[in-house]
């Protein structure tokens, strides 16, 4: 009797050996470099985000087309008018990758790296892994907003697509068809896993953890750590004083100045052409331009730089176009202190 027991006992736990290996999540020995970070999740147990979709090459190429010139054809093959008369997208975001560390919203480390990449220093975030991301217009956007209007851009990409036309581009309200376009264009632009920078460690971790039940759960939250899934969007005041600056900052540095005047201020107002150039306040690299910065710095004015760097302008009737403003996490006070040095060093 004792014998049939154990030989009971051991084909009990020979079946669930079987059991075990025959449910084994077999999903982590295809993931590679290449795989997207969206997929690795869905892979681990996590919820698809409402704007998930598995885009066709028609949509992306038409959605890219919205983005970059502004419009594009129906299902007729005919030409949609203009999303906006003033501005694309491309105005006020980057298509590619613009911070080192993807987990940080840094401007200071920003600024080196879209020098080295030839990419300029935008207010508005890249579209590159806006669908990574899990809300949208976040923090003090809605000073700007308001509660009614941000609400649902907030937690909807679809909903932020829209805001964006209307508000920020001052232009018309897109049709559904547009923006699930779009929405396939910034699918192709999801972050990819060679893009998380992870260790050789990391890897054995993810693959480790990833395969077993009672740790995906906090294996998704790990994962979600090595990239940002919001973008943080805090607002600051004028300068207490335009003579002396921002408190607690630093003597400028006019080698970053100058970088923040070549990618950032000359960038957008420079003469128009095909791609570049949005306002008709032109800067280039004159002492005319400069004295002109020089001369409209220490008064209240909206030419002021510490006027404009954080409140922007707004759409006028009869002039629609304006200037967005700079929250702390795309130009940071230290910036403007840096910027102003170079401007009073280039207008003597």
């Amino acid at each position: 009797m004792k014998n049939i027991i154990v030989i009971l006992s051991l084909l009990i736990l020979v079946f669930i050996g079987v059991s075990a290996f025959q449910h084994k999540d077999e999903s982590a020995e295809n993931w590679d470099e290449n795989s997207t970070v969206t997929q690795v999740l869905l892979d681990l147990g996590d919820s698809p985000q409402k704007h998930y979709i598995k885009p066709t090459a028609e949509a992306i190429k038409k959605g890219e087309e919205i983005v970059k010139v502004g419009y594009t054809t129906d299902s007729k093959g005919r030409m949609t008018t203009k999303v906006s008369k003033h501005y694309v997208c491309t105005s006020c975001h980057n298509l590619q990758r613009e911070d080192p560390i993807l987990s940080e919203s840094n401007p200071e480390t920003r600024l080196p790296y879209v020098k080295e990449h030839k990419i300029p220093f935008f207010q508005a975030t890249t579209f590159w892994g806006i669908t990574n991301r899990e809300s949208w217009y976040n923090d003090d956007y809605v000073r700007k907003y308001g509660d009614e209007k941000i609400a649902a851009a907030n937690e909807d990409l679809r909903e932020a697509i829209q805001l964006c036309a209307i508000e920020c581009s001052q232009g018309r309200h897109m049709e559904a068809w547009e923006i699930e376009n779009v929405l396939a264009y910034y699918t192709s632009l999801e972050l990819k896993m060679s893009d998380l920078d992870l260790s050789k460690t990391d890897w054995e971790k993810l693959k480790k953890d990833g395969t077993n039940s009672s740790t995906k759960e906090a294996t998704i939250v790990w994962l979600k750590g090595k990239y940002a899934t919001k973008s943080p969007a805090h607002f600051y005041d004028s300068a207490k004083s335009k003579t002396v600056g921002y408190e607690g900052t630093k003597p400028g540095n006019p080698a970053v100045g100058k970088d923040i005047y070549n990618l950032s201020c000359k960038y957008c107002h420079q003469a128009k052409n095909k791609d570049l150039g949005v306002s008709h306040y032109l800067l280039d690299d004159s002492k005319l331009s400069f004295q002109n910065l020089k001369h409209n710095m220490f008064r209240t004015s909206h030419m002021s730089i510490y006027q404009i760097i954080p409140y922007g302008t707004y759409a006028i009737p009869g002039y629609r176009p304006y200037m967005p403003h700079y929250p702390m996490e795309r130009m940071s006070k230290q910036q403007v202190e840096d910027l102003r040095v170079y401007i009073l060093e280039q207008a003597k």
